[in-house]
């Protein structure tokens, strides 16, 4: 299963385009999707997913999530806002746009994804250590594909360059691959995205896993922190004990209580038996030859 975890939406996207842009990413074998609404600051007290109602359709669509990317300058600022967009969103995911803004992310923000604009000419460098130490906590970093696509040649030479320090850092590990595609013509089949990705420096293996593997560790844990218990025990339904299966089990457990009584019987017969045949000691065959003797007719 192929997941693609960033299909940007915004207000002045037409029911339709976004229809077309998720007929054409299931066809080229996504199976799961999120529509992705980038926030601006402040954050609504009581936030809202607003995705339109896509309208109907005969074509396949894959399986549809909600997610919001939130742009995060100071540390400070969306922490109490959290809480409510998790019960808002299928899925959170961070945008920094600074140094403190991206350490804090890597090192204390709970949030399953760090997004960035890579075409975007940073002013501090990704570090092994921070980035190794967000990977260690569960946390991803999502290269979105298509932004190389829509940048011109200068927006390009820095996709490339960020893209290549990313993978240096975190050696090619918790890399997550998505289109953030605005339209159906921004996606790209899932081979030529991981050999694209393979000439910067993401090898073919940890390129598919960016696909597949790692968004569905993604979907399936921010699943079960809002469905499971205390979002670390997902329940799932017990199944019922079948009637004819019960009944086959008593009447099973009655014939076996009735066979362990039988044998019980059989045994203390065979005990008695046992007691009754056995051999007589030298005292009471002399005790008994005596009182025989005396019991006799008596000597004249």
């Amino acid at each position: 299963m192929l997941y693609d975890l960033n299909i940007a939406w915004s207000p002045s996207t037409t029911p339709d385009q976004l229809l077309q842009t998720l007929i054409l990413s299931s066809s080229l074998g996504y199976s799961t999707v999120a529509l992705s609404h980038e926030l601006t600051l402040p954050f609504p007290a009581n936030p809202v997913a607003p995705f339109p109602k896509l309208p109907s359709s005969s074509a396949k669509l894959p399986n549809i999530l909600h997610r919001a990317t939130l742009p995060l300058t100071d540390p400070a600022a969306s922490n109490y806002r959290l809480g409510s967009l998790v019960a808002a969103y299928d899925i959170l995911a961070i945008r920094p746009l600074t140094d403190k803004a991206f350490q804090n992310a890597c090192l204390t923000l709970d949030v399953p994804i760090i997004s960035m604009d890579f075409t975007q000419h940073f002013q501090f460098h990704f570090r092994p250590k921070p980035c190794m130490a967000a990977v260690t906590r569960g946390v991803r970093f999502e290269v979105c594909y298509s932004q190389a696509l829509a940048a011109d040649a200068r927006g390009r030479a820095n996709f490339i360059s960020n893209v290549t320090s990313l993978v240096r850092a975190t050696r090619g590990r918790g890399i997550m691959i998505s289109s953030e595609a605005k339209d159906a013509l921004s996606l790209r089949a899932p081979a030529d995205v991981v050999n694209l990705l393979n000439v910067w420096g993401l090898n073919s293996e940890k390129g598919m896993q960016g696909l597949g593997a790692i968004p569905r560790s993604i979907v399936v844990n921010e699943g079960i922190k809002r469905s499971g218990f205390r979002g670390v025990i997902d329940v799932v339904e017990v199944a019922k004990r079948d009637e004819k299966q019960g009944e086959t089990d008593e009447d099973g457990k009655a014939s076996d209580a009735t066979g362990k009584k039988k044998n019980k019987g059989q045994n203390q017969k065979r005990k008695s038996d046992g007691e009754d045949a056995q051999p007589m000691s030298k005292r009471q065959a002399k005790k008994m030859k005596l009182a025989s003797r005396g019991t006799g007719p008596d000597k004249k």
